[in-house]
């Protein structure tokens, strides 16, 4: 039976998103992990190869690259090969492994923001220079600027760092903004460095995930993109994560840049990996639909109260709503104190908005509502 209505107990399970508001009456919507138990296939297939009892060294199993290039062939028409797949602990450390590999210190590295803090540290943590460049807000949704993009270039900018499809502001890029976007970087000679990890996360049933190095082959001699099953089937704890590196000599430096520092993905993360592509289709399509709701409800909410706003949320379980009309110096411990915890912002490169999670049982969803509606009724009166 899979029903997302039922509230899984989370506290005292070490959960980094309910501990920060331990012993307080606290709902958190921040950290993008769902509160929804994990595919049944996953927990079976995991119940089975902790009942073998060993947890040896592993390597990715054959049937899980057959099943990843499968996936990618039939979700995306992207036909990979084998040996351009390179297995990691998580997105995050491929991100950072990309600064290291593919620039050398005091090079620019160019993020389009607000973005997920870690496209905007993974730079700095390499002594590599950070260029910003702000989306543009246009008719209500995010568009990549460009003209600032273009201008941004230099002789040491030698990476694009992408969110596609985009946390927070729940894009999926279009294919005519991606060949745009594409154009520029092979124009200036930049590496792109995508990460995909929403891919499976597209709400709006007229989009779809378009990874950018699938677009043309002289493009993806030049990315490496990223993906995990960790947002899509919530098993972002089991740490499996993979890249795809079609040139040779990226992935020679990548696997060089690797060795001695990146930890293998354990036994149990590639074995969820497996079960999450293979054999659960039916969760994930009910998943996407319940997701729909939940993004209607917050948006209808939104459009609703005065001096807040958001995009129309495209992709992903993340709705990114501007409170800056509210005057709030600390939009996230105010609204703490009316029981509802949300990201800030400025963790993001822009204060004054705050991300709303809303991957959590409908009930759960509603009584973060009701506070955060008292909280702004609290600044009318």
């Amino acid at each position: 039976m899979i029903d997302f209505d039922i509230p899984v107990e989370r506290r005292n399970t070490s959960s980094i998103k309910w501990d920060r508001y331990k012993g307080r009456n606290v709902i958190p919507m921040w950290l993008a992990d769902m509160d929804f138990r994990s595919p049944r296939p996953v927990i079976k297939a995991l119940l089975e190869r902790v009942e073998h009892g060993i947890f040896g060294y592993t390597s990715a199993p054959e049937v899980l690259y057959e099943t990843v290039i499968d996936m990618l062939r039939r979700e995306y028409d992207w036909k990979v090969h084998p040996e351009w797949l390179v297995w990691l602990p998580g997105l995050v450390t491929g991100l950072n492994l990309a600064c290291h590999a593919f620039t050398a210190k005091g090079d620019g590295v160019m993020s389009a923001f607000p973005v997920y803090n870690p496209f905007l540290e993974a730079p700095r943590l390499a002594e590599r220079r950070l260029v910003k460049v702000e989306l543009k807000y246009e008719n209500s949704r995010y568009e990549l600027d460009y003209d600032g993009i273009e201008a941004a270039c230099d002789d040491g900018v030698k990476m694009f760092e992408l969110c596609n499809p985009h946390n927070p502001v729940g894009r999926a890029f279009s294919l005519t903004e991606l060949e745009r976007l594409a154009e520029i970087c092979l124009k200036h000679n930049m590496v792109i460095s995508s990460d995909e990890i929403h891919c499976g996360l597209i709400l709006d049933e007229d989009k779809r995930h378009i990874p950018i190095a699938s677009i043309d082959p002289e493009i993806a001699e030049r990315t490496i993109t990223m993906m995990a099953p960790s947002k899509t089937y919530n098993i972002p704890g089991l740490g499996c994560a993979f890249a795809v590196v079609p040139n040779r000599e990226m992935r020679t430096e990548l696997l060089r840049t690797m060795k001695g520092l990146v930890p293998f993905v354990n036994t149990l993360g590639f074995t969820a990996a497996l079960a999450a592509f293979r054999d659960c289709g039916e969760w994930h399509a009910k998943l996407i639909t319940y997701l729909r709701r939940n993004r209607d409800e917050l948006e209808a909410f939104v459009a609703s109260r005065p001096g807040i706003s958001m995009p129309h949320v495209e992709a992903t379980y993340l709705g990114w709503v501007d409170v800056r009309e509210l005057g709030l110096e600390q939009a996230v411990t105010y609204f703490e104190d009316f029981g509802v915890g949300f990201s800030d912002g400025a963790g993001f490169g822009m204060p004054g908005f705050i991300r709303i999670n809303f991957a959590c049982p409908h009930s759960q969803l509603k009584s973060a509502l009701e506070m955060f509606d008292a909280g702004l009724a609290n600044l009318n009166h």
